[in-house]
């Protein structure tokens, strides 16, 4: 990426601001990153018909616009730019605090979504994030509720205010806590979804650098890889209701030896779903 943006040559039009944003984030499919971001800034209008004419700016709307460009340009993510990601037919907000909600995760919804479970279904998912899988089931109206927990506060505070603005909070149970601990005893369910960390520390270095250095560790790293579907794995038998599933996305790399863990824990029914690509990318097992 470039290091400054390139001068104004164009009045400052909507017009103007596309070219100078594309200019700006030359190196990064300026077209598209422009006008991602200068809808973002001034609204979804800002690339229509208006684009073409010149419709002056208010200093304030362009440096806010120039803020939002240099923020692009030291390498942070456009979803936190922007401050919102889709997911699915959801539009989330999403900032540092999580993870930015990828497509291969609505994989795992699709998966959820086809079990033959009913709406009343007792539903758990570990490390809501940003809300984006709970959320989406609660939405579409797969389940008439769901209990979702995380070990980062910062995190439940996003998925809150997700609830909270698609008007779902009374339908989602948010708990602070690691993996199953928030649980109470003999709670018991009849799915536990997660999409846990599953990058190795090892493989940091070889990430993206606006994933990196932006995205909160600890939704991303998990010492070998599986240092927290281990324990997710190894517990589920006990939180989990007679003939209730397991679903969890995992790493392309990951499928049989997330399954071997399945079945040596007593889980059966172990499947492992592949990706648009054909890679694996969701592990089901269900308990006995």
């Amino acid at each position: 990426m470039r290091g400054a943006a390139a001068p104004v040559t164009d009045p400052r039009s909507v017009r103007g601001a596309l070219r100078h944003v594309e200019a700006a984030l030359a190196s990064i499919d300026a077209r598209a990153e422009a006008r991602h971001l200068v809808r973002g800034v001034l609204g979804p209008s800002a690339t229509g018909p208006v684009a073409g004419r010149h419709v002056e700016l208010e200093s304030a709307r362009w440096r806010e616009l120039e803020r939002a460009t240099a923020r692009r340009l030291a390498g942070e993510p456009l979803a936190y730019v922007l401050g919102n990601a889709a997911f699915r037919d959801l539009t989330l907000a999403v900032d540092a605090r999580v993870l930015i909600p990828r497509p291969e995760t609505e994989l795992l919804v699709d998966a959820v979504i086809g079990l033959p479970v009913p709406r009343s279904a007792r539903v758990l998912e570990v490390g809501v994030g940003s809300g984006a899988i709970a959320l989406s089931l609660l939405h579409e109206e797969r389940f008439e509720r769901m209990i979702a927990t995380d070990i980062s506060a910062d995190a439940l505070g996003v998925a809150r205010a997700n609830a909270a603005a698609l008007g779902l909070e009374p339908r989602l149970e948010l708990r602070l806590g690691d993996g199953y601990a928030p649980l109470r005893p003999r709670e018991r369910f009849d799915v536990v979804v997660s999409n846990p960390p599953y990058v190795a520390d090892a493989d940091r270095d070889g990430l993206p650098r606006e994933v990196r250095d932006h995205e909160p560790s600890l939704a991303l790293f998990a010492g070998d890889g599986l240092a927290v579907i281990r324990p997710l794995v190894r517990g589920a038998p006990a939180v989990l209701a007679p003939g209730g599933v397991l679903a969890l996305e995992v790493g392309s790399t990951q499928g049989p030896a997330v399954r071997r863990m399945c079945v040596e824990a007593g889980l059966r029914a172990t499947r492992v779903l592949q990706d648009l690509c054909g890679r694996d990318r969701i592990v089901l097992g269900r308990a006995a």
